[in-house]
């Protein structure tokens, strides 16, 4: 099991995976316990000097005008931050699955290792305790509008304190239960703790992780499945050379020009025409946008990953506690969503690609690729279940960071929605991957009518994996399950082996 130091240098994407996937150890730098000591004695000065400071002695939302002193039960600075957490933790619907909670408590970790919180060290400690024991606290889908996940996190806040519910080894039991199982112990939450845990997009930026590290693996595959398509319609590869993708270097289109050629290299055949539907030509082009938008995905995660996002902030130089808008993530939401056309733009050509290797209108090959031709429909039924994953990916395609409402009378009157743009890029992705496999099972299919001889090495071992999970097709048969078993397999496997 690898070993991910927090606050010895930059968080990574793969990191967060790691943690996320079980597969990693989230260790604190021998320095940061006391850093984080250093910020949260900056932050208790502050508080003893008589400043005002947001969520610790003033009210949240519309009520930061009113004072803690002011609550008629005398409560004090600790004690509210209980109510704080119990308060916010208003998340509806179904539990957020546990590797996207996992995801989330690693960035939230990740986040306050940058020192800007003044969380108590214990608090700090104690979250990271979660996370190790893989005690995953049960998150409700819906909460969010993005502007901070804290109604997401206020959950996982709840099972720290021995509230709420956590799944622990299998079974989801009260909080304070899950914690004795994994012999921890509910922790004391000092002034500003609560809202330390909860003030920040660490739900936005964790599933964001998860879902920029998929949509690199499913591009691998989507290319190795244009390239075996590429070898399957004999399109011209010239369209490929270094010097066309020269004379106009897009974002991308370089690179991916180049691993195309790497998976045809030994592949050799005449090109059937001039010129390929664009599905074929403007392959490099549309792979090369689709990886930089992942690219930029990952870049965005990664400055959240490792910033202070909270409000307010410790400046440990000056002493200063300052309200901010940190916790904003507009940025990840705009990338997100442009992440998610470019998974949709590549989906669109991938299924474009199946219909060119299916119509019976390539040269050489049969209608639905049948090889029994007469009555057979071969693969043409599966056009249908293409063209359905295809509208599921457009309505998921649609702009959702604008879709919001003024809040908390009035004060939260602009949010990001982060967490559903990153939730809907998901369900683009799913079907993404099944537009894939569909494409690779016409592909394979293709190769087998009239075409093995013409793959060099990559491409051939290509269509041995394929056709170690799915059979070739004779006779009619149901194939959704053919396409579904790759997709399964594609999402467990790399595409280079």
């Amino acid at each position: 099991m690898s070993t991910v130091s927090l606050g010895a240098g930059p968080v990574r994407v793969r990191d967060i995976v790691g943690l996320a996937q079980g597969q990693a150890h989230a260790v604190p730098a021998p320095d940061l316990l006391d850093r984080l000591d250093t910020a949260r004695r900056a932050l208790d000065r502050a508080a003893a000097g008589g400043a005002r400071i947001y969520g610790l002695n003033t009210g949240l939302g519309a009520r930061v005008g009113r004072d803690l002193a002011e609550h008629p039960d005398g409560l004090d600075a600790a004690a509210f931050q209980t109510l704080l957490v119990r308060g916010r933790a208003v998340g509806m619907g179904d539990p957020l699955p546990a590797q996207v909670v996992r995801a989330a408590m690693a960035a939230r970790l990740a986040m306050l290792s940058q020192g800007g919180s003044g969380i108590s060290p214990a608090v700090f400690t104690a979250l990271a305790a979660l996370l190790d024991r893989a005690v995953h606290p049960r998150v409700p889908r819906h909460g969010s509008q993005g502007e901070g996940d804290l109604c997401l996190f206020a959950h996982v806040a709840l099972v720290l304190i021995g509230e709420g519910e956590a799944e622990y080894r299998g079974n989801v039991l009260p909080g304070g239960r899950a914690l004795r199982e994994a012999g921890l112990e509910p922790v004391l939450l000092g002034p500003k703790d609560g809202l330390s845990l909860v003030n920040a997009g660490a739900f936005s930026a964790g599933a964001g992780a998860l879902l920029a590290h998929e949509a690199a693996r499913l591009l691998s595959w989507q290319e190795h499945a244009t390239a075996l398509s590429f070898a399957a319609t004999c399109a011209n590869r010239r369209v490929l050379e270094p010097a066309v993708q020269a004379a106009r270097p897009a974002p991308g289109q370089v690179a991916a020009a180049e691993r195309l050629r790497r998976l045809l290299a030994g592949s050799a055949w005449p090109a059937a025409g001039l010129q390929d539907p664009l599905s074929l030509r403007c392959a490099a082009p549309v792979l090369g946008a689709t990886a930089a938008a992942i690219d930029r995905a990952a870049q965005e995660v990664e400055i959240e990953l490792n910033s202070a996002a909270d409000n307010p902030l410790v400046l440990v130089d000056t002493g200063e506690v300052l309200s901010t808008g940190n916790f904003a993530c507009p940025a990840v939401a705009l990338t997100f969503e442009n992440l998610g056309l470019a998974m949709a733009q590549a989906a669109q050509a991938s299924l474009a690609r199946f219909l060119q290797l299916t119509n019976g209108q390539r040269p050489g090959l049969p209608f639905g690729l049948s090889p029994v031709g007469g009555m057979a429909a071969g693969l043409v039924p599966l056009q249908k279940s293409a063209m359905a994953l295809l509208a599921e990916i457009r309505r998921h395609a649609a702009p959702v960071m604008l879709d919001y409402w003024p809040v908390a009378a009035g004060v939260e009157d602009h949010a990001t929605q982060a967490p559903l743009v990153v939730e809907k890029g998901e369900a683009i992705l799913a079907s993404w991957r099944r537009l894939v496999a569909i494409e690779l099972l016409a592909a394979a299919q293709a190769i087998d009518l009239d075409g093995k001889d013409r793959l060099g090495p990559p491409l051939a071992a290509l269509h041995a994996r394929l056709r170690r999970v799915v059979a070739s097709l004779q006779d009619d048969r149901p194939t959704g399950p053919d396409a579904e078993r790759l997709a399964g397999w594609m999402e467990a496997v790399d595409a280079s082996p």
